[in-house]
C-alpha cells in the first residue's frame, strides 16, 4: 500500500508501541494521524511530542476506552460499576445481539465512523484489558453467594463484565463492522503471547501460583484473538489483515531518576519503625506505619504500559534465557513493512492461513463420490435427504426445504423465475396439506410450517419459537420456519431471476474461467445449490482463502 496521503488511526497510539509506530508512520506524511488513547493527558502528550515531525500532515487525538460505549469510555471503571443504568447499559452492549444501536453508541465505531481511515494500526494490550478483571475472584464470590441466595441482579452484572471472551468477541465484531463500512483497507495488530515468550515456567506471576491463572487467562485471551483476527482475514470485504505478535519483553520509553509511579499514581513513600506482632500485624485495628510525606524517588527505566522498572528487575526480565528484549522501533519496523505490502516474515495470520489444513484434491474427488452414493440410496429407500437440524443456524434448514418445496411445483430455475407469487403459495399450501411425508419431516426436526393466512404447521419441539429470546414472530420466521406465503415465494421469484440474469452475463466457454458449477435456468430447483447460492450472494458468505 502507499502511505503518503492517507488517514491512519493508532488504537493505543499513546503507548510504548504506539509512539513508535506514530514516529515512522510520520515519515511518510499520511494526510491525517488520529492518536485514540485511553487518557487525555498521556494523549495531549504524545501529540506534542509528535508535532515537530508532523510536517503537512493533520494530527488529531481521540481519548477513552474503545471497548465501551462512548457514553462510558471516559468514565472511571469503578464509577461505571456503581451507576446501575450505565452498568446495565454496557452489560447489554457486551452480552446482547449485536445490533444497529449497539454499533451507534460504541467509541471504537463512532470513531472510525468519524475518520474513516484507510490504515488502523491497534497496540493496546487487548488480552490484559480483558483477562485481569479477574474473573477467579468474582466466581468466589459468586458461589459464596449462591449458598446464602443473595445473587442479585446488580452483583450479577458485575459478574459478567469479567467474562473475557464475550467482550473481545464482541469488540471484535464492532471493529469489523466499522472497518468495513469505512472502507478501512489495512488492519495491524500489534498483539502479545501474555508471557513475554516464555512457557509455563514463567517464573513471572501475579500471584502465589506458577504460573497463575491470570496470566494464562491473559495468553489464552491472546490467542483466541488471533484465530479471531485469523477469521477477519478471511472476510470478504474486510481490511488486510496482519497481526505482529511479540514474544520478549517491550522496552523502553526513557531512563530517568524521579517519583515512580504505578497506575498513573505516584508511590507514597511511608515507613515502619518498628515491627508489629504477626497476630495484630494484618487485623482491622493494625497501625504502626506512616506516611513520610514524600513520594517514592528512584532511578528506573520507562517499560510503558509495563510500568517502571529498577535497575535490578529490567536486568533480571531482560536477561539471557529470560524473557529478554525487543524494542517498540523494532515492532514499528514489522508494521510499517506488512502496510507497504513487504512481507515481514511475523505476520501471525498469514503464518496461520501457511499452517492450518485446508480443503484438499482427496476431499473435493471424495465429495463427489460420497454425493453420488448418498443419491443412491435415496433412491433404493424412496426418500429425500434435504436436513436435519445438526449443522445450523436453522435458516439454512429452512432455506433447504424452501427449496425442496418449490421444486415440487415448478419445473426449473427459470420456471421459479416466472412464477407468481400467489400462485406459488397456494401450490405449496396444497403440496404441505397433502404431502404427510415431507410435512413431517420438516415439523420433526423443529421447523414449523408457515403457509397463505398464517396457519402453521408445528412438531413438539421447536427450535425457535416466537417468544423472547427468540424475538418478534415475524424475524423468527424469517430466520428460522419454512416460509411458504406469496411474501416469501416473491422473494425466491427474485434470487431465481437473478440467476438467470447472472447466466445470461456469464461468458460462454469452456475453460477455467467458466463457471462450471453455477445454475442455468433450465436447470431443475436445487436446494443445496440455491442455499449455496444465498449464502456467497446475498450474505457474502463466499470462502477467499484454501
Amino acid at each position: 500500500m502507499e502511505l503518503p496521503g492517507r488517514t491512519a488511526m493508532l488504537l493505543g497510539g499513546s503507548g510504548l508501541v504506539g509512539r513508535a509506530v506514530a514516529r515512522r508512520l510520520l515519515q511518510f506524511e499520511p494526510a491525517r494521524l488520529v492518536i485514540v488513547g485511553l487518557r487525555e493527558p498521556e494523549v495531549r502528550e504524545t501529540m506534542a511530542d509528535l508535532e515537530p515531525s508532523a510536517g503537512e500532515t493533520a494530527l488529531d487525538g481521540e481519548w477513552g476506552d474503545v471497548f465501551l460505549p462512548a457514553e462510558a469510555a471516559r468514565q472511571d471503571w469503578t464509577t461505571i460499576l456503581a451507576d446501575a443504568p450505565l452498568r446495565a447499559q454496557v452489560v447489554a452492549d457486551v452480552a446482547g445481539e449485536l445490533t444497529e444501536q449497539v454499533l451507534e453508541r460504541s467509541l471504537l465505531f463512532q470513531l472510525v465512523m468519524r475518520y474513516r481511515p484507510e490504515i488502523v494500526v491497534d497496540t493496546i494490550n487487548t488480552a490484559t484489558a480483558f483477562a485481569y478483571q479477574n474473573v477467579y475472584h468474582s466466581v468466589e464470590e459468586l458461589l459464596a453467594r449462591a449458598v446464602t441466595g443473595r445473587v442479585d441482579r446488580e452483583f450479577a452484572e458485575r459478574h459478567v463484565l469479567t467474562l473475557g471472551i464475550p467482550e473481545l468477541i464482541r469488540h471484535t465484531q464492532i471493529a469489523v463492522e466499522a472497518f468495513r463500512r469505512a472502507g478501512t483497507m489495512a488492519y495491524v495488530k500489534v498483539g502479545t503471547s501474555g508471557t513475554g515468550g516464555m512457557g509455563f515456567n514463567i517464573p513471572y506471576t501475579h500471584s502465589e501460583e506458577r504460573p497463575s491463572r491470570m496470566l494464562l487467562t491473559k495468553s489464552a485471551m491472546a490467542g483466541a484473538q488471533s484465530l479471531l483476527l485469523f477469521l477477519l482475514g478471511r472476510t470478504p470485504g474486510a481490511p488486510a489483515t496482519i497481526e505482529i505478535k511479540p514474544t520478549a519483553a517491550i522496552g523502553w520509553s526513557g531512563i530517568r531518576y524521579g517519583p515512580v509511579r504505578r497506575a498513573g499514581k505516584e508511590i507514597r513513600r511511608v515507613d515502619c519503625p518498628a515491627p508489629l506482632p504477626l497476630g495484630r500485624a494484618f487485623g482491622a485495628d493494625a497501625a504502626g506505619w506512616k506516611d513520610t510525606g514524600r513520594a517514592l524517588e528512584s532511578v528506573y527505566i520507562d517499560m510503558g504500559e509495563n510500568g517502571a522498572f529498577a535497575r535490578e528487575e529490567f536486568e533480571t526480565v531482560s536477561a539471557l534465557g529470560s524473557m529478554e528484549l525487543v524494542t517498540p522501533e523494532e515492532i514499528a519496523d514489522l508494521v510499517i513493512m506488512e502496510l507497504e505490502g513487504r512481507s515481514s516474515g511475523r505476520d501471525v495470520v498469514a503464518a496461520l492461513d501457511g499452517a492450518t489444513a485446508g480443503p484438499s484434491y482427496r476431499a473435493g474427488m471424495l465429495r463427489a463420490a460420497a454425493i453420488g452414493r448418498l443419491k443412491q440410496l435415496e433412491a433404493e429407500h424412496g426418500v429425500r435427504s434435504v436436513a436435519f437440524e445438526m449443522l445450523g443456524p436453522p435458516r439454512l434448514s429452512k432455506l433447504l426445504y424452501e427449496a425442496r418445496v418449490w421444486s415440487e411445483i415448478v419445473g426449473s430455475v427459470a420456471g421459479l423465475a416466472g412464477g407468481e407469487p400467489a400462485a406459488l403459495a397456494r401450490d405449496a399450501a396444497a403440496l404441505i396439506a397433502r404431502d404427510a411425508d415431507l410435512r413431517s419431516a420438516i415439523v420433526s426436526i423443529g421447523l414449523p410450517i408457515v403457509v397463505e393466512g398464517n396457519r402453521v404447521y408445528r412438531g413438539e419441539f421447536v427450535v425457535m419459537p416466537p417468544a423472547p429470546p427468540a424475538g418478534e414472530p415475524e424475524q423468527v420466521i424469517l430466520r428460522g420456519w419454512v416460509d411458504l406465503r406469496a411474501s416469501s415465494a416473491r422473494v425466491w421469484r427474485e434470487r431465481a431471476r437473478r440467476v438467470v440474469e447472472q447466466a445470461r452475463a456469464r461468458a460462454v466457454g469452456s475453460g477455467s474461467a467458466f463457471e462450471w458449477g453455477a445454475m442455468e435456468p433450465g436447470d431443475p430447483v436445487s436446494p443445496s445449490a440455491f442455499a449455496a447460492w444465498i449464502f456467497k450472494y446475498e450474505d457474502g458468505g463466499d470462502r477467499i482463502k484454501r
